[in-house]
């Protein structure tokens, strides 16, 4: 078997996007967690707001989570009074997720935390940079068939 360099692990892409994907949640983990959130519960009120109410199975796929840890993150958002479950009129038997004015309040909050790391992370760049960053992430998500 040839000699594999290590070394050249740091210049792929994936080994880059995880080593800044890993700081960048840490990161932003420790900013929302005095909210009591975790980045997962940002983007579940986020989703809600973008989305209106959406069923607990619909968010599980869309979060692309198991249908469990849509309960759990339900369980404690609805405990902080962010969202409420309310009963399909369609079918009794599905609960629709709803988010709430204080849920609308925790998601700003989680926007401004992730805005200021984001300043943090791309104040050195450019607009012109910012701009290819943000296309090339959104294309690469598209790609790979993630929300971008």
């Amino acid at each position: 078997m040839k000699n594999v360099k290590a070394e050249k692990l740091p210049e792929t892409v994936i080994f880059r996007l995880g080593l800044l994907g890993a700081f960048l949640t840490d990161r932003f983990s420790a900013d929302v967690s005095s909210l009591g959130l975790k980045p997962k519960h940002a983007g579940m009120l986020n989703v809600l707001a973008a989305s209106g109410p959406t069923s607990q199975m619909e968010m599980a796929q869309i979060l692309r989570v198991a249908p469990s840890l849509v309960v759990a993150l339900a369980d404690h958002l609805e405990s902080l009074g962010a969202i409420e479950r309310l009963r399909d009129p369609a079918d009794r038997r599905r609960q629709n997720l709803s988010l709430t004015s204080h849920g609308r309040v925790l998601l700003r909050k989680c926007l401004d935390a992730a805005e200021a790391i984001d300043a943090e992370t791309t104040g050195d760049l450019t607009a012109v940079e910012r701009a290819d960053l943000h296309r090339i992430l959104g294309t690469l998500a598209d790609r790979l068939g993630l929300p971008s």
